[in-house]
């Protein structure tokens, strides 16, 4: 499993954004990081910036981590691709009648944080069923 470094990380994002306004060739998963980012654009200017890459984007200062916002897109792209975990493309089907793709994947992501958050606490693996059921539930509120 690849694991990259909070750097890696964000010197993709930022190498893949210069690549974009430079007319470079992208990589697939740069591509696929670009479409991302260019529906971000509150987040250019940070992966435009030099100091981006060691800045702290901690919940104090009230701003969202681009780099983290960006990757769990890539994230999910992925889990859907795969149906990983099974079900998770039903689920964002679900999600699609009542939202436009973008909206259900901050849904999605919402409820992937909120996993994440509570297998770290609790120690304990992912509950994959837990963030299915997070994802349906949404789907269902909005009939």
């Amino acid at each position: 499993m690849f694991n990259p470094s909070r750097e890696q990380v964000r010197q993709f994002f930022t190498e893949a954004w210069s690549k974009r306004k430079s007319g470079g060739v992208l990589t697939p998963l740069e591509s696929m990081a670009v479409d991302l980012i260019e529906l971000h654009p509150e987040y250019q200017a940070d992966l435009e910036s030099p100091d981006s890459a060691t800045a702290d984007f901690s919940v104090e200062q009230g701003r969202t981590n681009p780099f983290l916002h960006l990757s769990m897109h890539l994230a999910i792209n992925e889990q859907l691709s795969i149906d990983q975990p099974p079900g998770i493309k039903t689920a964002f089907q679900g999600l699609l009648a009542t939202h436009d793709a973008h909206d259900a994947a901050h849904i999605v992501m919402e409820a992937l944080g909120e996993v994440v958050w509570e297998a770290q606490r609790l120690g304990k693996p992912l509950d994959s069923d837990r963030y299915l059921e997070l994802i349906r539930r949404h789907a269902t509120r909005g009939r």
